[in-house]
């Protein structure tokens, strides 16, 4: 559990010391990216905790998920077809199912730890 704490950190960094600029017009894409990659990381910590997380699965999940996001919005805004909607209800709603089992997991941990 201390090595994906460690990576975060590394990114944080990396993200606040190296100067990145992304243009404007690129920025619903990016979004949308991040979304899909969020989700991917609350997936595999959920596996992790579940002692089911597969590497290969989560990295192609990770580059997949944010591929596919971004394109689905690239190609709604060439058609003037708002499809990135689609990949935010469903990366959204898969990040807080994620994020609901992993509060549950410790509080389930805590509640075990002080009976």
């Amino acid at each position: 559990m201390l090595l994906p704490i460690i990576g975060i950190l590394i990114g944080i960094i990396l993200g606040l010391v190296l100067p990145v600029h992304i243009p404007t017009a690129y920025s619903p894409y990016m979004s949308i990216a991040v979304l899909a990659a969020l989700d991917s990381v609350f997936g595999g910590i959920r596996a992790s905790l579940e002692k089911k997380f597969e590497t290969d699965a989560f990295i192609s999940g990770f580059f997949g998920n944010a591929l596919l996001a971004a394109g689905l919005a690239y190609i709604g805004d060439r058609l003037d077809v708002p499809i990135y909607l689609a990949a935010i209800f469903a990366f959204g709603s898969r990040l807080f199912q994620n994020f609901a089992m992993i509060r549950r997991f410790f509080l389930n941990r805590m509640r075990e730890r002080f009976r």
